[in-house]
């Protein structure tokens, strides 16, 4: 095990995590690049030992053995005040029992019906907004609509609720995940939310706060109705089986109710909403990929008149293998843009990985999806480009595989994501009414809120990966709507 480069006495790696979270993700792929699949040591002060692994062998090791690397206490003592009980923090008991109440939601009858029922309303109203923007040549940020569809079909999914993202708890919930993304990088996050914290501690309350309202709304619904999760599972829609009911039947204590709730609806609207945001990005940056996209829809749906809104977009329409080219396109922002850069594990008994390096009790393990997404082992020497072909075989249906271990995007082992397939047939059914309809035009004037002509768009310090500044566009309409 080697230890990395840029390194001082005493302050270690450290100055490195002090920098702005974009920039120490830079760092993280520069040492990726030197080392290959070598593991190395990092020094923080105040943080326990740590190492960073590449090799997809040594991420197996980590995800398949949930009784040797767990949150542990290093993670849930930052991330606490936020995630509480839910499953972003949970291990062992707690942790199973709410992943089985999100697999009992996350059933492909119920994707069937988000996407073909409660889906296309929002749409509607997304595409009516834009209409707007485009009659009042209006700049819009196209980040705020990505999360607002995706916090109202969280709602209206998980919580049988109108949820809308202008509610306050949405901006105290992204002030309070920065907050906590600071927490991971900062030794010293502790004197500074002291002198500064009150706007923090505020957030807090009101996250928390949400997160018991939607619980007691949701059993004061039980007890007037007495709808019990029997009950509901025979109704006709599906809907009723929702995650809250799910959650109140396996969960008896509510408090863990409410944060388990907030996790869902954290890891369900944030992610998903900042990797189209990301995705709408790099078709921008890379305008001829748009092309092949129109193509491929205008070959599905032929008997759609090319005046018209693709609204008819279904769950089927949205497989891989009807739709290869729009999925290929999120596959390869988020192997760019992964929705959560950086992940870490506390080790809780001496280890040794594949590669023979050895791992005492309290360490660390932290590997990086924004750092392996660029290594030049796992994807070649265009490992940096935008290519959503390289994921199509000759015929143009989806050819390449990678692991979980090898693309850890959406986690692997016992934790992979309940939600993959749901953000995966979101994202192109969205992106296929969207760029159908409309043309995009980034705004780079920096005092319109672009980053400026040859600038790039960055992330913000946050546990995932928010576009700072979101990603002001401005909207016409295709030509061959237009006419």
């Amino acid at each position: 095990m080697e230890s990395d480069y840029r390194t001082l006495p005493l302050a270690g790696n450290g100055l490195w995590f002090l920098q702005p979270r974009h920039k120490l993700l830079d760092w993280f792929v520069g040492a990726n690049h030197r080392s290959g699949f070598s593991t190395f040591e990092i020094t923080v002060p105040s943080l326990p030992p740590a190492i960073v692994i590449s090799d997809p062998k040594n991420v197996e090791h980590v995800l398949k053995n949930e009784q040797v690397f767990v949150k542990g206490t290093f993670f849930r003592s930052r991330s606490w005040d936020l995630f509480g009980n839910g499953i972003i923090n949970a291990d062992g008991d707690l942790w199973r029992v709410q992943r089985k109440a999100g697999l009992r939601f996350f059933s492909n009858a119920n994707l069937e019906v988000f996407l073909d029922e409660a889906l296309p309303q929002i749409l509607d109203d997304t595409e009516r907004l834009l209409d707007g923007t485009v009659k009042g040549q209006e700049i819009v940020d196209m980040q705020a609509v990505f999360l607002e569809l995706t916090t109202r079909l969280m709602g209206k999914m998980a919580y049988d609720m109108d949820m809308p993202a202008s509610l306050p708890f949405s901006k105290a919930f992204d002030y309070a995940s920065g907050a906590i993304g600071d927490r991971f990088q900062n030794p010293f996050w502790k004197i500074k939310e002291l002198l500064f914290g009150t706007r923090l501690r505020r957030a807090f309350f009101e996250v928390k706060r949400f997160g018991s309202d939607i619980v007691s709304l949701n059993v004061a619904r039980r007890q007037k109705f007495s709808v019990t999760m029997n009950e509901a599972a025979k109704g006709v829609n599906p809907l009723k089986n929702n995650l809250i009911n799910s959650l109140l039947e396996h969960i008896p204590d509510h408090q863990v109710v409410a944060d388990a709730a907030m996790n869902y609806l954290s890891a369900g609207r944030d992610t998903t909403a900042q990797s189209l945001t990301w995705t709408l990005y790099l078709l921008l940056r890379y305008p001829q990929q748009q092309a092949p996209l129109i193509d491929e829809l205008a070959r599905t749906f032929p008997s759609v008149p090319r005046s018209s809104s693709l609204q008819d977009i279904t769950y089927e329409h949205a497989q891989p293998s009807v739709l290869p080219y729009t999925h290929s396109i999120f596959t390869e922002t988020l192997r760019l843009c992964p929705p959560v850069p950086m992940e870490l594990k506390e080790c809780v008994a001496p280890t040794t990985f594949p590669d023979g390096t050895w791992l005492p009790k309290g360490s660390v393990v932290i590997w990086v999806p924004w750092a392996m997404g660029r290594s030049h082992r796992i994807w070649g020497e265009d490992s940096q480009h935008f290519k959503p072909e390289r994921w199509l075989n000759a015929a143009g249906s989806i050819g390449l595989q990678k692991s979980a271990f090898e693309f850890p995007v959406f986690n692997g082992g016992p934790r992979i994501c309940l939600g993959k397939k749901l953000a995966e047939l979101l994202a192109v059914v969205v992106l296929a009414r969207l760029i159908w309809r409309y043309e995009f035009t980034e705004v780079m004037d920096k005092s319109l809120g672009g980053c400026g002509i040859g600038g790039e768009r960055k992330s913000q310090n946050s546990l995932t990966l928010p576009m700072e500044d979101g990603l002001p566009v401005t909207v016409k309409m295709r030509e061959h709507l237009a006419g």
